[in-house]
Order: C-alpha cells, then structure tokens, then sequence
C-alpha cells in the first residue's frame, strides 16, 4: 500500500510499513559487545585540537538501509553500541507513531533493545546508567534504566498542560535536561499549549520554560562545557544560541546560524556542531563562532548524528527515504563530546 510522506519539519509522518529491522529478522546481540565496549573518555578541558574534517566535502558510508525512519543516535560507551529510534507508520485515531530503540554493534549487529519506546530523540546520561528518550507516545519525556530498561516519566507536562510531542534532547553534567518540543508527532490529539511550540528544560522534576517563541524546535546540543545551549528553529531555518547560567537557567539568545531545515545536532570536544539539514540530506560543520568549516553527505532527509566509536571519532548519521533509512558513518578528526 502507498502512503503519502509528509517531511519531518512540517507536521507528521506517514510511513511504509516494514520489519524492525531489514531482512526481515532481528539480529542477535553478539558477545563481543563488551570487548568492543573500549570507552571514550569524556573531552579534556584546554586540549588543542586541530580541523575537524578531513576535507571541506565529506562523504559518509552507508551501514545499512532499508530502516522506516531513524532518528536519535546516542553512543553507549559501556557497551560500545550506538541506540537510535525506529519510528514507524502513525496508527489509530489519534495518528500516534510507534516506535522502538534498536541496538547497533559495529560492525554490522542490529537488534530491538527497547520495544514500544515511543521515543524519537534520545541521550545517555553522563553516568551512563539511563537512557532519556523525547517519547511522543504519550507526549512527555521519559528515562529508560539500560540494565532492566523499565521506565519512569522525566516531564509529565507544564503547568498541567500536555506538550506537543518532544522531540529532541540534551543532558547536561549537573543533571539538567533541555528539550524541544514542535507538534511533529502530536497527531491528532488536542493542543494544550495554545499554538505555541517550545523549548523547556527539567531538573529535578521541575520543567522550565526556555523559549515559546521558535517555529518548531527541533534538534539541540549543550557545548561541552554545558555554558551554551544551541536550538534549531526548523520553522525558520537557523540555529540559535543560548548563554547558560551555573544553576542550569538560559540567558540572552543570539541567532547563531542560518541554514535550510536544521534538524537534529551533535557537537566534538572542540566545540565544533555538526547540524544535520533535512532537506539538503547533508550534515552543516561550524566552528564555535559560525564559521562554516564543509558538510558531510548522507544521501536524502537526513534527521540527526552522533559521535560514538572506540576512540570517539565516528560519526553516526540518519538519513534516507521513505521506507528506505539508513545508518551512515565516517571517520573525523576530532572525538565527539559524549553524552
């Protein structure tokens, strides 16, 4: 049967149906996740590093393709596995698209980790025990234990009132979580924020607003030293940047970059961003102050990267067409910022 695609950076999904994962089976985990867990040290204060890409134009390697739609890359240094949401084909009367966190062990193991995760974006905690996940399913933003993998309710809403669908989020070191929160996957359930799409933060139970003023927030990334916030405003194609206050508080806002359909986003120990563009299927590199430093390519709509690896120094990225998603790769030059 064929579906019409809505694009990501407008309203919703309609997707071909297929397996979790391609070929039609789920691919055991092997054994050698944790030989091969060699873990990442977080980024060293002060170190000097040198150009991020190997050329101005990079082109990325296909993993495997055949995926619905992926989202959410997050690298898990204890078991050296990438986790990343597989959405599928928006189902019921209130057009909810479900979803599942699939498990990548290089080189080539796929299998479902977490099923009916409703999750698009995802983090890992910097103690590496939870995995936060922007769970659409039920409009909130949950924490999922990745030893039993149960799961808790982090935001249940703001001031009573449900949230769109949050979709994309970022841990900081002190425990607070900021995220973004555009209708992409409210469906047809009742808006309850007046028209407004947001970006909040929570900490310790305590959802803040940030700003309720972004046409639909998408992707978002604190810089490592967890002092900058930086938000791509889909609905206006630019990223903003946020100053961030000790206590976890945004400050004054800036506009950082313009780029066409900002996604989602990741960020090296420099403090280089790289900010996947749906539309151009490229993935936008910029130093700290805004200068463009090239693009990687991962073919069509690509969604979001993360940085994983032994060492740190691939890049994850999602990206393809309807029915037809793939996991991309490519090796930089400087380790990505874990998180």
């Amino acid at each position: 049967m064929t579906h019409r695609w809505i694009p990501r950076h407008r309203r919703t999904w309609t997707l071909t149906a297929v397996a979790i994962v391609v070929a039609g089976a789920v691919v055991p985990a092997t054994s050698g996740a944790s030989a091969y867990a060699a873990t990442v040290p977080p980024c060293t204060p002060g170190a000097t590093y040198g150009p991020p890409l190997p050329s101005q134009a990079v082109t990325s390697q296909l993993i495997r393709g055949g995926f619905n739609f992926l989202e959410g890359p997050t690298w898990d240094r204890r078991t050296g596995t990438l986790l990343l949401s597989h959405m599928q084909n928006a189902t019921g009367p209130q057009g909810v698209q479900p979803s599942a966190v699939l498990r990548y062990t290089p080189p080539a193991t796929f299998e479902t980790f977490i099923p009916n995760s409703g999750s698009n974006g995802l983090a890992i905690t910097p103690d590496g025990t939870r995995l936060f996940a922007a769970t659409h399913d039920n409009r909130t933003v949950s924490s999922y234990s990745l030893t039993d993998r149960g799961r808790t309710t982090v935001a249940a809403n703001y001031l009573g009132r449900a949230f769109n669908s949050p979709n994309d989020l970022t841990n900081g070191q002190d425990g607070t979580t900021y995220f973004t929160d555009p209708n992409y996957q409210r469906g047809n359930r009742a808006d309850q924020q007046g028209g407004r799409t947001s970006v909040f933060r929570v900490r310790d139970g305590v959802v803040s607003l940030v700003d309720n003023t972004l046409p639909q927030p998408n992707g978002i990334v604190l810089s490592p030293d967890g002092k900058t916030l930086y938000v791509g405003a889909t609905g206006a194609n630019a990223i903003m940047k946020y100053t961030v206050a000790p206590d976890g508080t945004t400050g004054n806002r800036t506009t950082f970059a313009n780029m066409r359909t900002p996604d989602g986003a990741t960020i090296d120990c420099a403090g280089n961003l790289y900010w996947a563009s749906y539309e151009e299927g490229l993935v936008h590199v910029f130093s700290p102050s805004g200068a463009r430093l090239g693009t990687i390519s991962a073919g069509r709509n690509t969604t979001n990267a993360a940085f994983g690896g032994p060492d740190g120094r691939t890049l994850y990225i999602t990206s393809g067409v309807p029915g037809g998603f793939g996991l991309y790769q490519t090796r930089l030059n400087v380790p990505g910022n874990p998180y």
